[in-house]
């Protein structure tokens, strides 16, 4: 039996947030589920910072593209430009049907977008299909990282 897998769900609806926690922590595989509702939140849960200094690293990270205060391709490109957590597989969760935020996600190094479907029957199966497949059939990397500064600007700070 795998162990149970670590989630990290960003979203600032807080309808999308509840019904992916609940089909997710329904998935046949157990799983463990933390939530923020925006962009700066979701980096300082990353970083243990603040409320979050006892954050366990996630095992993955289901992201929606338009949050307050840090959108998500902003929270991808930190997520993917930190040696601690680039590895940590990004899931892009949103409405958006535009190319645009379909191809600067991949480009970006999301692992799969996902369009939020927009009836509650689809909504379900979409979720219950990506827990299914991310905490069943998919093995994350558990590549040991160290808490320590993740981002440039911080290592820059150091150096100074």
């Amino acid at each position: 039996m795998k162990p149970a897998r670590e989630v990290l769900l960003v979203d600032d609806n807080p309808a999308d947030l509840e019904l992916t926690a609940e089909f997710l922590s329904r998935s046949r595989c157990s799983s463990r589920i933390h939530s923020v509702n925006d962009g700066d939140q979701a980096i300082e849960f990353l970083q243990g910072k603040g409320k979050f200094s006892a954050a366990r690293r996630p095992d993955l990270i289901v992201l929606d593209l338009n949050l307050p205060r840090k959108p998500g391709r902003g929270v991808l490109a930190e997520i993917k430009c930190d040696p601690c957590l680039r590895e940590i597989p990004v899931i892009i969760f949103s409405t958006s049907q535009a190319p645009n935020d379909v191809y600067a996600s991949y480009q970006l190094g999301a692992n799969s977008y996902v369009r939020k479907p927009g009836n509650l029957a689809d909504f379900v199966a979409t979720v219950t299909t990506m827990g299914d497949f991310w905490f069943c059939c998919a093995d994350p990397p558990h590549t040991p990282c160290l808490r320590q500064p993740h981002f440039p600007s911080e290592l820059n700070k150091e150096n100074s």
